[in-house]
């Protein structure tokens, strides 16, 4: 083990058994470099990797935190290692993003039977690309505002995934999401049609979860991300 993973399980450790807490700031250097059986340069190094993890933040001049240790800080570094491998595995990792936001759809839809349920945020979500959709009408398709729909496509799921109820489950589907962006940013460039589809799609999700109907949020929702597989599949095959 290096001296780099020993900080790193040390302070896990602490974090674990309850002798760290989120927000609460960490020993000093000296102290806790001998607690840990390392050197200060390693111990900083250690450091800078927790706070790349989201577990630690680095405060200059004040020392280091724990940080509140959310699982959407957790999950984020989560997003360059999906968007790494999607270098040559974009369509595994977009079959692993329609698993998860095939059971995002169905929690959501769940969640929508209690009353008092808000959805108002992927229903905004849903406005933003059908004005775009609408301005675009009868233009070329260069004159698409394709950043602008992509825009309303990350917010409409992040949405649904933050009514999901399961915070972990939505910080891992935003990091699927958010980094496999130019894949869906590409298709909508390349499909003139394929901007409209996704409208489409996206309003028969969003009825399914607001009428409770958890299996056919995830059907529509699972066919929804389908499309954006195919797209890569039949791009593959002509590379």
């Amino acid at each position: 083990m290096s001296r780099t993973d020993q900080v790193v399980d040390g302070v896990t450790a602490m974090i674990l058994d309850g002798r760290l807490g989120p927000g609460q700031r960490l020993p000093v250097e000296k102290d806790l470099a001998e607690a840990l059986g390392v050197s200060r340069g390693s111990l900083r190094e250690g450091m800078r990797a927790l706070s790349v993890l989201g577990v630690v933040e680095m405060r200059q001049g004040d020392g280091s935190y724990v940080t509140a240790l959310e699982p959407g800080l957790l999950a984020a570094p989560l997003g360059l290692v999906v968007e790494l491998q999607a270098a040559g595995h974009a369509l595994h990792v977009h079959a692993v993003r329609r698993l998860l936001e095939t059971e995002v759809a169905g929690l959501a839809a769940a969640a929508a039977r209690a009353p008092g349920t808000d959805l108002a945020a992927a229903r905004g979500a849903l406005d933003d690309g059908a004005a775009v959709l609408a301005r675009a009408q009868g233009a070329a398709d260069d004159d698409v505002d394709h950043e602008a729909l992509l825009a309303a496509d990350l917010a409409f799921h992040h949405a649904l995934a933050s009514a999901c109820g399961n915070p972990v489950l939505a910080a891992l589907a935003d990091a699927m999401g958010g980094r496999t962006a130019r894949h869906r940013l590409w298709r909508g460039v390349t499909d003139p049609e394929a901007d409209r589809r996704t409208q489409r799609q996206h309003e028969a999700i969003l009825d399914a979860v607001a009428e409770g109907d958890v299996e056919r949020a995830r059907v529509r929702m699972s066919a929804h991300l389908l499309e954006v597989e195919d797209f890569l599949r039949t791009r593959d095959a002509t590379d």
